[in-house]
């Protein structure tokens, strides 16, 4: 095994001085011996521009980083909502599904809940209870004006006035308490969502724009107070969590730029922002955990994908690992995976080629990081990558019998 220190800017010096081949010509037509292998010829490999060299292993030290650990994308719980069942009750109907876009204010889920039609009775008492305070208060004012009016002629004794006045205190008093029994009656109601709704029922609405993420409501299910019903998450941002070993946890700062790929996107790196990091480590695992912010605007990657996190070196780090690193034109996508091929050649110039999936890491001045599917010292294809799949989709492609 070959064993280099390759620094990030000089990624690109791997690989291209391995133009071994011989020229020697060959008859032999290609044959598919599997679907993911091709017998090519000495002519075909000449022609197609096809170069192979051993696979190297190189330090990640002096790369941007140092380990690639496994990591998983997860709602992010600062735009998250998990609606619970405001009151016991029955589910009467949900009215959305998983996946669909929801507004603010819309109504989500609907329950017969008998504290429902209790808050909505209360409501009503108070309204009653205000509209009648209202109309004392309304009399005791114009009672204590026409006191006032006749005191000053001397028409009625100094005590009647005064009572008078009295009573258009006690009314406004009164008119305070009912008034505050109403904005409580109002405020009970409009937490459980029985305002305004028909007698006995509430309404969950959606507490802002999102994604309806979890659907756990079940109509006719009787639910009691805090039951799950709906989780909604604005997808607009999407939190990346990762455990670093003891070894590796100076490389996690707040800050850090984490670069990752997913499975759904092989052929693409990337790129997170660390915006918070454990206070210690799990003393069962040894590890600690991580939190990055992943801009997510169109929507493409998804809760619950798994990723591969390529953790930044710390500096001064010398336990940095090796690793495979590859020209970019060596990786083809085959059927949407990311491939290389291994070549075994034979005496006449010709070759043995198998297709090999692969799992890749950062990309960098034109090369490749690779995290799986190849050893180091196995014969890879550097150049005419590209021919070498063509000839494997044509000889794995049935022939038309005439």
């Amino acid at each position: 095994m070959t064993t280099r220190h390759l620094t990030a800017a000089g990624l690109v010096v791997l690989a291209l001085g391995c133009s071994g081949e011989k020229e020697t010509g060959g008859a032999a037509d290609s044959a598919a011996v599997r679907a993911d292998e091709v017998m090519l010829s000495a002519a075909q490999i000449q022609h197609g521009g096809i170069r192979w060299a051993p696979a190297e292993s190189v330090s990640a030290a002096g790369m941007a980083f140092a380990a690639a650990l496994p990591g998983q994308l997860v709602p992010n719980e600062d735009r998250t909502a998990r609606l619970g069942a405001p009151a016991q009750g029955r589910v009467l109907a949900v009215a959305v599904s998983p996946g669909e876009r929801v507004a603010p204010g819309r109504i989500l889920v609907t329950l017969q809940s008998p504290e429902a039609g209790m808050a909505q009775s209360d409501l009503a008492k108070a309204t009653a209870a205000v509209a009648s305070r209202r109309a004392q208060t309304t009399y005791a004012r114009s009672a204590r004006e026409r006191a006032d009016r006749l005191l000053a002629l001397k028409a009625i004794p100094k005590q009647e006035a005064e009572k008078a006045v009295a009573d258009d205190e006690l009314a406004r008093s009164e008119l305070s308490q009912a008034e505050a029994e109403l904005g409580r009656a109002q405020s009970t109601a409009r937490s459980l969502g029985a305002e305004g709704r028909p007698a006995g029922e509430l309404a969950v609405r959606a507490p802002a724009a999102g994604v309806v993420l979890e659907r756990l409501a079940v109509p006719g299910a009787v639910v009691e107070p805090g039951a799950p019903l709906l989780v909604i998450t604005d997808p607009g941002t999407l939190w990346l969590t990762v455990n670093a070993p003891e070894a590796l946890a100076g490389a996690l700062r707040v800050g850090t730029t984490l670069r990752f790929v997913v499975p759904a996107f092989p052929a693409e790196t990337l790129s997170a922002r660390v915006t918070a990091v454990g206070a210690g480590l799990d003393p069962a695992t040894r590890t600690l955990a991580a939190r990055a912010t992943v801009p997510n605007p169109k929507g493409r990657l998804k809760p619950a994908m798994l990723a591969t996190v390529l953790l930044p070196a710390p500096a001064g780090d010398g336990s940095a690992p090796n690793v495979i690193v590859l020209p970019d034109s060596a990786v083809q996508l085959v059927d949407g995976v990311p491939t290389v091929f291994v070549a075994m050649p034979d005496d006449k110039g010709g070759a043995h080629l198998m297709a090999r999936p692969v799992q890749l890491g950062a990309r960098s001045g034109g090369a490749v990081v690779i995290l799986g599917g190849i050893s180091a010292g196995d014969l890879v294809v550097v150049a005419g990558a590209f021919s070498v799949r063509a000839e494997l989709k044509k000889a794995s492609t049935p022939k038309m019998e005439m």
